[in-house]
């Protein structure tokens, strides 16, 4: 079966909560007020109406968009997961294109950051991270 992508609803909270609970154990996820478009702005690839992999979108005043707080299905253990994550960051590299950014990134750490963030009593996720950033043209 093919692969779909599509915007995120207000339904699909519930879903993505469910996700950061079985990945992060944090109990919960991000609130919706946190996220773009109060949890609606960003994309969700799905297979035979089973969701993969979502990820949302921030749209700026300047030249670049921000794909983050990217989360998978964790009992969906096909092997298309690769091509819906591509899929995802494809999509949304396209509708940022499209909306006239010029870049868009991801927002991770660096171990000064971490370093800086810990001592300001936040919480660090235990697996590192890169930024990553795309040039859309």
């Amino acid at each position: 079966m093919k692969l779909n992508i599509r915007n995120l609803t207000k339904n699909d909270f519930k879903t993505l909560t469910k996700w950061w609970e079985n990945w992060r154990g944090w109990g919960q996820a991000p609130p919706k007020d946190f996220l773009p478009g109060n949890g609606t702005s960003g994309f969700i690839v799905e297979k035979e109406n089973i969701g993969i992999v979502a990820g949302f979108m921030y749209t700026t005043n300047s030249k670049a968009a921000i794909l983050e707080w990217v989360i998978s299905n964790p009992k969906y253990k096909e092997k298309d997961r690769k091509e819906a994550l591509e899929l995802l960051i494809s999509g949304a590299e396209n509708v940022a294109k499209s909306m006239g950014f010029r870049y868009i990134f991801t927002i991770t750490s660096s171990n000064h950051l971490i370093k800086t963030h810990e001592k300001l009593g936040w919480t660090k996720d235990p697996k590192p991270s890169h930024e990553i950033t795309k040039k859309l043209y």
